[in-house]
Formats: C-alpha cells, structure tokens, sequence
C-alpha cells in the first residue's frame, strides 16, 4: 500500500511555523522592498507543453501585477536537472525560481549518485498545477485497451518502444513500474521533453507514451493517440470508456503536479509573498478558463503546504525506486 499518497507525520501548522522561524531575520524587509526588478522562472523542459505554458500564463499575469517584467527560460537537459541545478545555484532573493515536475524535485536524488544540486534544499514556494496522467498508444498500435498491450507485450517481449519527457521523470519511472508489475519488457526511449516524445509518438516512431491529461487529450479527441488508461482512482470524465489502470493493479494510482520552487536559502517572506501572488493569480477568470481549457487543476497552496506534499512525494519515490532497483550512472 505504500503506493498510496502517504499521510504526514507532521501538521501544516507545525511546518508552517518551521518555515516563518527559520528565516525571519531580514524577512519583514524583503517582503516590503520585494519585488524591485525582473524575474525569470525556470522551466526545465522545452517550450511548448502544459508545464512551459501554464508558468508563461502566471508569468504574464504577475508582471501585469507587479509591473516589472516576469520571463520563462527553458533549461532542458540532464532528465529536467539541468534547469534545477541553475536555479539551486542562483541568488535566493527571489528574483531566480524554478517551475518543474517531479523529477528534478523528488525523484533524481535517488536515482542519481551525484547531482549538482541538493533538492531538498530548495525552498518550496507553491504546487500550481495538478492533473492526471493517460496512458496512449499510437493510432494504429496493435492493441486498444491496457489488457491488450500486456497481452501483446507478452506475446512478443521487448517489441514495444515507450517515450518519455527524460530518464528518471514520474512518466518514465509509471511505465518501468507497470512493466515490472504487469511482468512485461518495454524499451525505453528518453527524449528531452513530452514535445518531441508526444512528436514521435504522432510519426509512429514509438509505440506508448505516458502523457499528462491536457497535452494528451486534443490528440486523442482527434484519433491521433489511442488512450487504453489513466493513473487516477476513478474514470476522468475526458476520456468516458478508458479504464483506470487502479482496476488492475489496484495501488497505481498517480497524480502529475508542478511546483514553484527559489533557490536555497530564499527568505520565507519571500516565498510567502511569491506564493500569495500565484494564489491571486490562480483565482483570476481567464486563469482558471484556460487551466480547465487544458484539463488542469489549479492549486495555489503555500510554502507550508507545498512542503508536506514534497516530503511525502519524496518517501513514495524513494520506495518505487527502491523496489525498481534502478540506479543512473
């Protein structure tokens, strides 16, 4: 059962005060004089899919706030690590953040001996995205439904290609732990970003792919991608008719989120005001019209919150890697 989204041992109210004590020296005042001049959030994956879009639709609505500028950068590379890395080394006053997925967050630190940055000791800000995750086949793919692709794969072992968004990504590791719980070979193909794992999935040059909800659904609305499951409890109401993969493996059950993150060291005053921001922001109705466009579930918790699901999130992937027994060189 360890699957499951674990309980915390430790109450919002008591990591909240751990966050407001551990940096009120010099706080009131960077919260007051924050923020003077431009912000650049890092994004660890190429332009184009929901995790670089969603952080330009924030970026534009606080620069509208704040009236200074507020940029998007890509950093792809090192499976999402090389984005979080520039950022980990960054000045932590405020100016320098990251907008990532799992896997430079919680996941790399257990698959990676050396890493250079120390993922723990970013400072967590807000989770501003939450959404499922789908699993699809080429359009003309010899099987429909997640019974027929074990079934195939069975019949015909290490015949099946699988992209991802990069190596020791959530998406990567969902599909290693499905082959391992379904006793299935898949090979994996690691590309730098869903956009070009989603391209080649398009031109047939991969077989399956595990995609989040809103970059997945118009290709299927439009039968380029087969859906044959979804990670979450229940059925999406999206996607009538795809079976969650909880039915057959009754503990898979995965949520996709993204997550604002400063550099170590940021003044909690600062992440407290980054995350109320993103909050207001979140709240807006051409903000929430174009997350519900895009079949993603807006967030906007604190820094205190963000924490106790990032430490959680860390356990559960600590033990997946742990049984995967997977290790990057």
């Amino acid at each position: 059962m360890w699957r499951k989204y674990l309980g915390c041992t430790m109450s919002i109210v008591a990591m909240a005060a751990v966050v407001m004590t551990a940096g009120a020296t010099g706080g009131a005042f960077a919260q007051a004089d924050f923020p003077a001049h431009t912000i650049r959030i890092v994004v660890p994956t190429p332009p184009g899919p929901t995790l670089d879009t969603l952080p330009r639709l924030i970026a534009a609505q606080l620069a509208e706030r704040w009236h200074i500028p507020v940029i998007v950068e890509n950093r792809p590379g090192a499976a999402q690590n090389l984005g979080a890395e520039a950022v980990a080394k960054a000045e932590p006053d405020g100016y320098t953040l990251l907008a990532a997925p799992k896997g430079p967050l919680v996941i790399s630190q257990y698959l990676y001996p050396k890493l250079g940055f120390d993922p723990p000791a970013l400072v967590p800000v807000t989770i501003f995205a939450t959404q499922p995750a789908v699993l699809v086949a080429r359009k003309d793919a010899p099987f429909s439904t997640l019974p027929e692709m074990i079934a195939y794969a069975k019949a015909n072992p290490g015949k099946i290609n699988y992209g991802s968004p990069g190596i020791g990504s959530s998406l990567h590791l969902m599909l290693e732990l499905l082959s391992a719980d379904a006793g299935i070979r898949l090979v994996h193909v690691p590309y730098k970003g869903l956009a070009p794992a989603e391209a080649d999935l398009l031109a047939g040059h991969i077989d399956v792919l595990f995609d989040i909800l809103g970059s997945a659904l118009p290709f299927i609305k439009d039968g380029k991608f087969k859906a044959i499951g979804v990670a979450s409890q229940a059925q999406l109401a999206e996607l009538p008719g795809i079976a969650p993969i909880a039915i057959t493996y009754s503990d898979y059950v995965f949520s996709e989120w993204f997550a604002l993150m400063a550099p170590p060291k940021t003044p909690p005053a600062i992440a407290t005001k980054l995350a109320q921001a993103v909050a207001d922001t979140l709240k807006l109705p051409q903000v929430a019209q174009r997350y519900q466009d895009v079949s993603v579930m807006p967030v906007g918790d604190t820094p205190a919150e963000a924490a106790v699901l990032l430490g959680a999130e860390r356990e559960r992937w600590r033990k997946i890697v742990g049984e995967l027994g997977l290790k990057i060189e």
